[in-house]
């Protein structure tokens, strides 16, 4: 009866360091993996945006022209469309500007992060700040609104004289 007992307990003492062992490899893992994120958003790996200092309409027209993405710029439009907010992930308020080139700009305004622009209508002046990224429909502004972990720019929008960020 002694013999079971010692075999029961030396079994169990394997299966225990077992555990401990796959524990110890799931938190390595895990360690591993949040280091290897940390390393590249302190690297070149991730892309920043540029930031316009000369003209942002021109920046914004050859950013257009050249299909360039992740361009921190600024300017002015009349809402042509409002659309549906997007509401799958983060909610996004959008709309649609035209600038005074003619080229529209969808705006993609996070009012998770951001007042919604409530009274916005047809034929309202917007003034913007943000990153633009290209597509085939003349492109997309987001990140109108201020970064919490504080690694991007903070964009804004403006309207009636009151600022959405």
């Amino acid at each position: 009866m002694g013999l079971k007992t010692w075999k029961d307990e030396s079994i169990m003492k394997k299966f225990i360091f077992i555990i401990v062992l796959i524990v110890a490899m799931l938190g390595y893992l895990e360690l591993s993996s949040k280091k290897e994120i940390a390393r590249r958003v302190d690297s070149d790996q991730v892309t920043k945006p540029q930031v316009a200092t000369a003209d942002s309409l021109n920046i914004l027209n050859e950013a257009v022209k050249n299909r360039q993405s992740n361009i921190q710029v600024e300017g002015e439009g009349i809402v042509i469309k409002i659309l549906p907010d997007d509401t799958k992930g983060s909610r996004h308020q959008r709309f649609i500007l035209e600038l005074s080139s003619g080229q529209t700009l969808l705006i993609a305004h996070n009012i998770d992060l951001a007042p919604r622009i409530d009274s916005l209508k047809l034929g309202d002046k917007v003034r913007f700040y943000g990153e633009y990224e290209w597509n085939n429909k003349g492109g997309v502004l987001h990140w109108t609104h201020h970064d919490p972990k504080n690694r991007h720019p903070n964009g804004w929008l403006k309207h009636d004289r009151k600022t959405y960020q």
